[in-house]
């Protein structure tokens, strides 16, 4: 699994390190972070601890959002240029908050598609990656994170992968475009069909 991280980390740094002044400034599909933000918040979680996140949250009266706001400052460099050194001084850390380590390949999938999809990036992610990220995020409750709920119903059959998860009203797809659908990103929604794409659009 770390191979995967890692491979995932490396392939975004080589993917950061072209970018321009404006490009860093753009909005992510990550709502209300910018592509520096995004970056930032990489940073940090990958040198996030088990004892460390519960003291954050602890710190952030259990908000998770206050917690990833204060993050993202931690993690956020001066410039743009400090802060992608600081991601290639993190990026073979093995470190981890008390969660399943695929949630790794959640953060690291779901935040690289946040970056590429607004700067035009394409990367073909392996199907291992993608489809881990895409199981937990499936049986995780949405108070952390995942779309549990929201997928109670639904039936994901990836067009592009041997993986179908769930059942249900049938939403078909490309698996990564699966993935960022479930994970709130709503442009992902267009890459797919089915009866159950209007359920998840009304939940995503």
């Amino acid at each position: 699994m770390w191979a995967l991280v890692h491979a995932e980390r490396q392939a975004l740094i080589s993917d950061l390190e072209h970018l321009d002044d404006e490009s860093w400034k753009r909005p992510s599909l990550c709502r209300g972070w910018t592509v520096h933000d995004v970056a930032a918040h990489l940073v940090d979680n990958a040198m996030t601890t088990r004892v460390g996140f519960v003291a954050s949250l602890v710190r952030a009266r259990f908000d998770f959002d206050e917690q990833n706001a204060r993050g993202l400052v931690r993690g956020r460099g001066a410039t743009h240029r400090e802060t992608l050194a600081r991601l290639r001084q993190v990026a073979a850390r093995t470190s981890t908050p008390p969660a399943t380590l695929d949630s790794r390949l959640v953060e690291e999938v779901v935040h690289g598609e946040d970056v590429r999809r607004v700067l035009g990036l394409r990367r073909a992610y392996p199907d291992e990656a993608v489809s881990r990220a895409l199981a937990l995020q499936v049986r995780t409750p949405r108070a952390f994170g995942g779309a549990k709920e929201h997928v109670a119903d639904l039936e994901l059959r990836a067009s592009d992968a041997e993986v179908s998860m769930g059942q249900g009203s049938t939403v078909s797809g490309p698996m990564l475009s699966l993935l960022l659908a479930v994970s709130g990103r709503r442009v992902a929604l267009q890459d797919l069909e089915g009866p159950g794409v209007a359920v998840l659009q009304r939940s995503t």
